[in-house]
């Protein structure tokens, strides 16, 4: 059985870990693929509206920036991140953790499902309150943005699996 502390730091380092590699895939597909990701920046601005009431925008980049909003998007970008990995990391004092060494195909499964499942906070509570619609219906490719958006968390997906193997690896390293 694993301390609170000890889930906690795996929480922590798996989340972080997890974005990080889903910023790098986003980083590829901008700098190789050509294809453009969300700004972090407008998810600032989203949460900065909140303290005055203001929870969804038409349009989103219509509306008035904030000062300090990229670093606030980009902090709520990596809490999320760290929210999601305490989905799979804290229930049953971490058990995930050990099936990482028992099972790995099946810890693989378990954080490639979670991450795909992240894809409805997009889908039904970002983007329409960003002003893209349901599912980015007003985007104007909304097929394009919900599969890029699907395989984006289904990296997220693959990276809390990856940071997990990382995580344990350093673990044994440090005792």
């Amino acid at each position: 059985m694993q301390s609170m502390i000890d889930l906690l730091m795996a929480t922590l380092v798996i989340g972080a870990g997890a974005t990080l590699v889903m910023d790098l895939w986003a980083l590829f597909l901008r700098r190789v693929l050509a294809i453009p990701s969300l700004s972090y920046c407008l998810v600032g601005r989203w949460v900065a509206h909140m303290p005055c009431g203001i929870f969804h925008h038409t349009k989103i980049t219509a509306t008035k920036a904030w000062s300090g909003e990229c670093v606030l998007g980009w902090g709520v970008h990596y809490l999320i991140g760290i929210i999601y990995a305490g989905f799979l990391v804290l229930p049953y004092q971490g058990v995930w953790l050990h099936w990482l060494g028992d099972s790995p195909l099946y810890a693989f499964g378990v954080a490639l499902t979670l991450g795909v499942v992240t894809v409805v906070f997009p889908f039904l509570v970002m983007q329409p309150a960003l002003g893209f619609g349901l599912a980015a219906a007003r985007n104007p490719n909304p097929m394009h943005a919900r599969i890029k958006t699907l395989l984006t968390h289904g990296v997220f997906g693959v990276g809390l699996y990856v940071m997990g193997c990382i995580y344990q690896i350093l673990l044994t390293l440090v005792k």
